[in-house]
C-alpha cells in the first residue's frame, strides 16, 4: 500500500491510473477503522482495479467542538487494518492539504434534505461533509465512492452533491455491519464501556420493533413508545425516533406497504451520540 500525504502526489499518480483506464474505488473515512469500512474497502477491491482509502477527520462538520475533539485516533491500527485487506493506496492529509484556502469555502444547494433529522439537529454538518467529499472526489476522480447505509441520510446528500457537480462518480451504498447483538458498526463505538455497548442495542431492538408492528400500530404511538422505551433502557436523550419515506426523508403519518420507508433513530448514550437505520420495503 502507498500512503501519500499530498495532493499533488496523489493526484498525479492517480491521473497516470486513469491514462491506463484502471478503474479506482474511492473508500473516504475519518479513521477508527472497523469491520464496516473494510466490507467497503472489499467490495471496492472487487470492483475496481485500484481501490484508494482516505482518512481525514474533518473539522468543517462537527458543530460540536468537543466531538470533534474527542473523535478517536487509531491511524497505526487503521493502517495495518487496510494492509491486511490488499487497499492500493492511502491518502492521509492535513486540514491545509484539504482547505488550502479555508475562507473560499462552497455552500451547496441540498433542499430540504440539509433541514430535517441529522440536518436539524446538527446544522452545518453536512455542509462540511460536501465541502470535505467535494474536495476529495476533485482529487481522487474515482470511477465509483462506497458508502455505508447506516449513514442513510448522508448518503442522500452525496448523492446529491455528486448531482450538483456532475461528478462522473458512481455511489454505492453498502448494507450496515452489525455486530452479533444486532449493535451498527460504528467508530463511535470506541467510546463505550461495556455496558454501555450493551445498552446500546436498545437502538437495534427499537427498529425491529417498530418493524414489527409498523403495519397495524398508529405510528405516532409506535414513535413515542420507542423514545420512551430508550430513555428507561439507559439514553440520556434521544434527537429523533422517525418514519420517512425512503426516497426523500419526508416524514409519513400512515404507512403504506407498496411504498419503501425508512425508520431513524439518533439518541445519546454515555455522552456518545449513536444513529441506525432501517430500511422496510
Amino acid at each position: 500500500m502507498i500512503i501519500y500525504k499530498k495532493v499533488i502526489d496523489i493526484s498525479l499518480s492517480l491521473e497516470n491510473c486513469r491514462k491506463l483506464n484502471a478503474q479506482i474505488g474511492f473508500v473516504p473515512t475519518m479513521g477508527a477503522l472497523h469491520n464496516g469500512h473494510i466490507s467497503l474497502l472489499e467490495m471496492s477491491k472487487k470492483q475496481n482495479q485500484l481501490t484508494v482509502c482516505s482518512i481525514f477527520v474533518n473539522p468543517t462538520q462537527f458543530n460540536d467542538k468537543a466531538d470533534f475533539e474527542k473523535y478517536p485516533t487509531t491511524i497505526e491500527a487503521d493502517i495495518a487494518a487496510l494492509e491486511s485487506v490488499g487497499c492500493d493506496v492511502l491518502f492521509l492529509p492535513s486540514v491545509e492539504e484539504i482547505y488550502p484556502d479555508k475562507n473560499s469555502l462552497a455552500h451547496y444547494n441540498l433542499g430540504s434534505l440539509e433541514t430535517v433529522l441529522e440536518g436539524k439537529y446538527r446544522p452545518g454538518h453536512f455542509q462540511g461533509v460536501c465541502q470535505v467529499v467535494d474536495r476529495l472526489l476533485s482529487i481522487i476522480q474515482p470511477s465509483a465512492i462506497y458508502l455505508g447505509q447506516k449513514d442513510y441520510q448522508q448518503c442522500m446528500v452525496l448523492q446529491k452533491l455528486i448531482q450538483l457537480k456532475n461528478y462522473n462518480t458512481q455511489l454505492i451504498v453498502c448494507p450496515t455491519l452489525r455486530e452479533n447483538s444486532g449493535l451498527a458498526m460504528s467508530s463511535r463505538n470506541i467510546r463505550l464501556s461495556d455496558s454501555g455497548k450493551v445498552a446500546a442495542i436498545a437502538i437495534y431492538n427499537s427498529l425491529l420493533f417498530i418493524k414489527e408492528n409498523i403495519a397495524r400500530l398508529p405510528l405516532v404511538d409506535l414513535k413515542n413508545q420507542v423514545e420512551t422505551s430508550l430513555l428507561q433502557q439507559g439514553f440520556s436523550a434521544v434527537d429523533y425516533v422517525e418514519i420517512c419515506d425512503a426516497a426523500s426523508l419526508e416524514t409519513i403519518t400512515d404507512y403504506t406497504p407498496t411504498t419503501s420507508t425508512v425508520v431513524l433513530v439518533a439518541a445519546f448514550i454515555e455522552g456518545v451520540r449513536l444513529i441506525d437505520n432501517m430500511v422496510i420495503s
